[in-house]
């Protein structure tokens, strides 16, 4: 029985037993990353937009980064623009594994959104993938009028290490100062790689994303241990002692989740830096919970995430 079992929200509770035992290894990646790859939904034929694949100029000596640009034919330009950064722990997932929720939120919002196929880790180290993410962006941000998107309305988000990678895109847009952002949105965000050596909570990280993972996540996107010093915040965004002049900010996190405090925590220093900052903590919720799209605490978080950008874009 774990620890944090009769903590879980009763709706999540038949989701939970049937997640497997054990975190993520090098011996086990590739099996996960075919059974997500079988598991990706088909795009509505009724939606009203076009999804268009794009290769953009990638980082000085690296290949052009995939995109996929997901235009609401029912809204007039310019429209809103949103780069979206899947998750999956540094090392796996896809635009495509996402591309129904894309889909779905690009028309609700009534904005054209930017989903950027970042390389991977192992096979891609830090900075690669958050190059990959930071030349999406300037790509976005500079052929705006092509893509229909007010470039004074950008802002950026993604779930796990995708709001991670967007924490660190946000520090890293902010010390370039070539792509104004307006807003970032992160849920359950992989900001912290010494978390893999800070004392372990009662609770968290029990379900989905464990510190097992989280080590081998960590450890395969940095190329050795986590948690020593020299660490850029570029890759892990804690690590920046600087938190001013960034977007305001919004967070979701379950508190279950192995991210809660390194969220909490990151709330708390953005808003003594002056950052605009809402922190939603949702009980009984863990890493990837969110995905059990019938539970109330489910519905709950997603409609927080949808009204965050929909102010961020619209007032």
């Amino acid at each position: 029985m774990k620890r944090s079992a009769h903590l879980i929200d009763p709706e999540l509770k038949a989701y939970a037993d049937s997640l497997p035992d054990g975190g993520l290894t090098r011996e086990v990646l590739p099996y996960v990353i075919e059974l997500l790859g079988n598991q990706i939904r088909p795009l509505p034929e009724d939606l009203p937009l076009t999804v268009s694949e794009k290769f953009v100029p990638g980082p000085e000596g690296a290949p052009e980064v995939r995109v996929l640009v997901f235009t609401p034919t029912n809204t007039s330009t310019p429209r809103p623009g949103y780069l979206y950064i899947h998750g999956g722990g540094m090392v796996m997932g896809s635009p495509e594994a996402d591309q129904v929720d894309t889909a779905e939120m690009a028309v609700a919002l009534g904005c054209s959104i930017v989903s950027v196929d970042y390389r991977l880790a192992p096979q891609t180290r830090h900075p690669g993938p958050i190059e990959d993410c930071y030349a999406a962006l300037f790509w976005m941000y500079n052929h705006a009028e092509e893509l229909g998107i007010d470039p004074n309305r950008i802002a950026i988000g993604g779930e796990s290490a995708g709001g991670g990678l967007a924490a660190s895109l946000s520090l890293l847009a902010r010390d370039r100062g070539e792509v104004p952002i307006i807003f970032q949105r992160i849920a359950a965000p992989m900001l912290d790689d010494r978390t893999c050596i800070a004392e372990p909570h009662p609770y968290n990280g029990e379900y989905m994303w464990t510190a097992e993972s989280n080590r081998f996540g960590w450890t395969s996107y940095l190329g050795h241990e986590p948690g020593i010093d020299g660490v850029s915040y570029y890759a892990s965004a804690s690590r920046a002692e600087d938190l001013t002049r960034l977007p305001a900010t919004f967070i979701t996190v379950g508190a279950l989740d192995l991210f809660l405090d390194e969220s909490m925590e990151y709330a708390q220093r953005l808003i003594r830096a002056g950052v605009p900052t809402e922190l939603h903590v949702y009980p009984g919720a863990f890493h990837g919970s969110p995905a059990v799209n019938d539970a109330r605490i489910s519905k709950n978080e997603q409609q927080a995430r949808f009204d965050a950008l929909h102010r961020a874009f619209y007032g």
